[in-house]
């Protein structure tokens, strides 16, 4: 799934995205840690891995998910 970065906080490394559709989503840390990004900035586009309606692992969109 794609989404557009709407807030990020380098110091907690959590923040939250726009869906293409407007819905506004929430990640914590641990999904931004299990990436490769050292930060992202707002407009950025995203790709995300979902569990349980949850963010688990968010990258920019042209890197690969986690198989």
């Amino acid at each position: 799934m794609q989404a557009t970065v709407r807030s990020f906080d380098p110091v907690t490394r959590s923040g939250s995205v726009f869906l293409d559709d407007g819905t506004v989503l929430e990640f914590g840390a641990p999904a931004f840690d299990a990436g490769p990004l050292r930060l992202l900035r707002s407009g950025q586009r995203v790709r995300l891995a979902m569990a349980d309606d949850e963010i688990t692992y968010i990258t920019l969109s042209t890197f690969p998910l986690p198989a």
